[in-house]
C-alpha cells in the first residue's frame, strides 16, 4: 500500500525536487544555529545569587554548606548545560552551585556550575 502522494515521487526524480529538498534542509539547519549559539554564551546570574555546596538529601530537604535547608515550591535546578534538572536525579551528589533565596528563606533558583563559572568569585552565605 503506497501512502505517499504521487506528487512526491515525481518531484524527487527531477532536479527541481532535489533543489527544493536541499533548500529545505539548508533552512532547517539555519534555524538550528540560533539555539546552538545561545547554549555557547556564558550564563549571567542575579547579583543576589550566592555560592554554596548543595546536596539534595530527600527533596525538598537539602543541605547547603553542611546546613539543613529546603527547596521552595516551584524551585528550579539548572544543570551546567542550563537545562532543568530534577532534584531526584542528583540525590546524594555534592554540587557546587549558585543559588537564590525567596522571601521566606527557601532556596528557589539553583544553577549547577561549570568549571569556568566555579572559577569566578562569588559571595557565600554569611560573608
Amino acid at each position: 500500500m503506497n501512502r505517499c502522494p504521487a506528487i512526491f515521487h515525481s518531484l524527487s526524480a527531477t532536479g527541481a525536487g532535489r533543489r527544493a529538498a536541499l533548500l529545505t534542509l539548508g533552512l532547517a539547519l539555519t534555524g538550528l544555529a540560533a539555539p546552538l549559539q545561545a547554549q555557547i554564551q556564558p550564563r549571567t546570574f542575579p547579583a543576589k545569587a550566592l555560592r554554596g555546596t548543595l546536596v539534595v538529601t530527600q527533596a525538598p530537604a537539602i543541605t547547603l554548606d553542611g546546613k539543613a535547608a529546603r527547596l521552595s515550591p516551584g524551585s528550579r535546578i539548572r544543570g551546567a548545560n542550563n537545562m532543568l534538572v530534577l532534584s531526584g536525579s542528583v540525590v546524594g551528589q555534592e554540587l557546587l552551585v549558585n543559588y537564590t533565596l525567596e522571601h521566606h528563606g527557601l532556596v528557589h533558583d539553583v544553577w549547577i556550575l561549570t568549571e569556568a563559572e566555579a572559577a569566578e568569585k562569588r559571595k557565600r552565605a554569611g560573608e
